[in-house]
């Protein structure tokens, strides 16, 4: 099966371990930038049975009635933006997304000068009170993928020829980190859901995806010759780069759209964490010996926007999306 995917697999065991062929990690992960924006990766060193139980109190979490789910609705998270949005909840593009899902980020506590100063996307997560196991089993596998994102940033400095701790001294030593579950219905199950994909084409926001998906299977990478699918991959996670890294790079490394949409008779679960640059740093080109410009790529993507007309932080950058995938809770807290 790992022969078959159109989306190349890089083990990045020697960047954990710092043995092996670190250079040969980086030469793969430039030729997946640059060639199709996604990757798996294998040697990771995540724990399966950690995955498991996220797996188990995910299920459980979304087998709850959809009051004890509004409970921790996201209008209770403030400016934080946290917690749970029912089906149809968010917007890609203007159109409703065939999924439901919880919102996290960071653990701050009310003490934290953020928080005290009103930052957006700051503050402590909601948890569902009758899951106890839940919040220690997120929290936990949010700090290893925290981790893992710092490993792989490493080689992504690397790939570009730069120290492999350029980005953690000028980007991600305090990463904005937010992490999602999702739930995608069964549409066939569902007819009443007018809304034709779980998630509608798009590109994420920031420097770097870890996802971790279930076998269900729905997940599309738009390749330079069209949609190919990303299939479940048993011990492996898909990766793809962000915005920013394509707005760094110039657009050497591009942020590759994608979307979802569950086709079999059962709920998708998927896990995506986002590692992006810190909240308050000035996103601005890089300046990269022996990498030129990609030609500007407006006119390809579906929003017809591009990254390299921004100017600013990457708080600026990610508020102004967030704000349209939930125009109301816009209104609300900002």
């Amino acid at each position: 099966m790992l022969e078959n995917s159109l989306v190349p697999i890089i083990d990045i065991r020697p960047l954990l371990t710092k043995v092996g062929d670190r250079a040969k990690v980086a030469n793969e992960l430039k030729n997946a930038c640059c060639h199709t924006g996604f990757f798996y990766i294998t040697g990771h060193g995540v724990d399966p049975m950690l995955e498991k139980e996220l797996e188990k109190v995910s299920r459980q979490f979304f087998s709850l009635p959809a009051e004890a789910k509004m409970a921790m609705k996201m209008a209770h998270g403030g400016k934080a933006w946290r917690g749970f949005f029912p089906v149809g909840g968010e917007l890609t593009s203007g159109k409703p997304d065939l999924k439901e899902g919880i919102y996290f980020g960071t653990e701050l506590p009310t003490t934290d000068e953020r928080v005290k100063a009103g930052w957006p996307l700051h503050g402590a997560n909601l948890f569902p009170e009758d899951l106890p196991r839940f919040r220690s089993v997120v929290l936990k596998y949010m700090a290893v993928m925290t981790q893992l994102g710092h490993r792989l940033m490493e080689g992504l400095s690397l790939s570009l020829g730069l120290p492999a701790t350029y980005f953690n001294q000028h980007y991600t030593s305090d990463p904005l980190t937010l992490f999602r579950i999702f739930h995608y219905p069964s549409p066939l199950d569902n007819p009443s859901l007018d809304a034709p994909w779980g998630v509608g084409e798009h590109t994420d926001y920031g420097v770097l995806t870890i996802l971790k998906q279930d076998d269900t299977g729905g997940l599309q990478v738009k390749s330079k010759s069209g949609w190919i699918d990303a299939p479940y991959i048993p011990e492996t996670f898909v990766c793809n780069i962000g915005d920013m890294l394509d707005r760094m790079t110039r657009g050497y490394y591009r942020s590759t759209p994608h979307r979802v949409k569950n086709t079999s008779h059962r709920g998708r679960l998927s896990y995506p964490f986002f590692f992006d640059p810190n909240f308050t740093a000035r996103v601005s080109p890089l300046d990269i010996p022996n990498i030129e410009s990609a030609p500007e790529n407006r006119d390809e993507r579906w929003d017809k926007a591009s990254v390299h007309d921004f100017e600013g932080t990457y708080g600026d950058y990610i508020l102004d999306k967030v704000s349209k995938v939930f125009p109301e809770l816009k209104r609300q807290n900002l």
